[in-house]
């Protein structure tokens, strides 16, 4: 693996990661009243074209970052449905 890969692994892993204490306080306490809707999913729509994008260039770093971000975004909004 080349530096430049690396450093997009951690880059995309720490970048992906910071959704973590948002989904863990969602997932113990159920509460998701104050979070914005319509943020998350703006959100979840852009981190799914570039997730798409990374599998259009190949590049893992983009598609494995934007997998994991994408991933814990939809959590948040389909909590959020769920409980309000």
């Amino acid at each position: 693996m080349d530096t430049a890969t690396f450093i997009g692994l951690v880059a995309a892993a720490l970048s992906s990661l910071s959704m973590a204490p948002q989904v863990i306080k969602i997932f113990k306490t159920k509460k998701t009243h104050d979070l914005s809707l319509g943020a998350f999913s703006v959100l979840a729509s852009g981190l799914f074209l570039w997730f798409v994008y990374g599998i259009l260039i190949g590049e893992l770093p983009v598609i494995a970052g934007n997998a994991l971000g994408l991933s814990m975004v939809v959590y948040i909004i389909i909590m959020k449905l769920r409980h309000g």
